[in-house]
């Protein structure tokens, strides 16, 4: 059964796929502008522009991807069972903290969001809106009654 979403941020945008063709189309014009005009070889270059990129994308939403569900946290290709995580309200972040998601630092443009696990252990998940994620992993877990 599929969950629902509480908490996502899609990792990469798809507005990169529209470089190659940005770029082809600009050499027709200025090919258009000097006489002999090629629209094959422009619409080539576009997608051997496109497919290379696309590729790119699909990783980094792969890679990147955060999803919050009432049964797990995804970061990247880690899973984190919601029942596996003690706190995130003022847990401090450790230096040597393993990373989520399977990278040995923080993705470029994230926050860190410390995470205690049932266990004590501290790990370090991230997300471009850390406050938000933090707030939504809270509102999952049981109060403590302190």
């Amino acid at each position: 059964m599929e969950q629902p979403t509480l908490y996502a941020e899609p990792g990469a945008s798809w507005w990169p796929l529209l470089w190659g063709p940005v770029f082809a189309l600009l050499g027709f014009a200025v090919e258009a502008l000097t006489g002999a005009v090629r629209p094959l070889l422009w619409v080539v270059v576009a997608l051997a522009l496109v497919l290379p990129t696309l590729v790119w994308v699909r990783g980094r939403r792969r890679v990147y991807e955060v999803r919050l569900t009432p049964a797990a946290l995804h970061q990247g290709r880690e899973e984190l069972p919601v029942r596996d995580i003690a706190e995130v309200e003022g847990v401090e972040r450790r230096a040597g903290a393993r990373v989520l998601g399977g990278g040995w630092t923080l993705p470029r443009g994230t926050g860190p969001v410390p995470v205690r696990l049932a266990d004590g252990t501290v790990v370090t998940a991230w997300a471009r809106d850390a406050d938000a994620l933090r707030a939504a992993v809270a509102r999952l877990l049981p109060t403590s009654g302190t």
